[in-house]
């Protein structure tokens, strides 16, 4: 079965193009998503996957980077500094959801099944992608 990044349906590759014209239209500027909403003349749940559709097509096509910021809310951007802060973020972000689920989730399994060949197995692979996002997470450029 196709990822759910292969999956696009002609509906959801629509709502990615108004999405994308509504932001090319706004730049340099981004629009809150309300904003974007309103503009775009789409339900929440249809601009929703506009822009799920929009963030799986947008390297094959060559587009800008799409980001999200809390001052200006989605926009295309192609500065470096700001893309590596809005990377960083989202690192530190899914760092503290897999940290979350690890001592709230695997750990009390593990406790349970301490000989459990899944827990095992689980609890490695979730230690390394945590502290591979951990180095990455606490990267600056010098």
């Amino acid at each position: 079965m196709p990822r759910a990044s292969e999956r696009r349906s002609a509906a959801a590759q629509r709502h990615a193009d108004t999405v994308r014209f509504v932001l090319f239209e706004a730049r340099p500027a981004g629009l809150a998503f309300n904003q974007l909403v309103r503009s775009s003349e789409l339900s929440p749940h249809q601009t929703r996957s506009g822009l799920d559709c929009l963030r799986d097509t947008i390297t094959e096509r060559g587009w800008p980077p799409l980001i999200w910021t809390r001052k200006d809310g989605y926009k295309f951007c192609a500065d470096p500094a700001e893309l590596q802060a809005y990377e960083v973020a989202v690192i530190r972000g899914k760092l503290t959801e897999i940290r979350r689920f690890i001592t709230g989730t695997v750990a009390p399994h593990a406790a349970l099944q301490p000989k459990g060949r899944w827990i095992k197995r689980l609890d490695t692979q979730l230690s390394s992608v945590e502290s591979t996002l951990d180095v990455t997470a606490d990267f600056t450029d010098a």
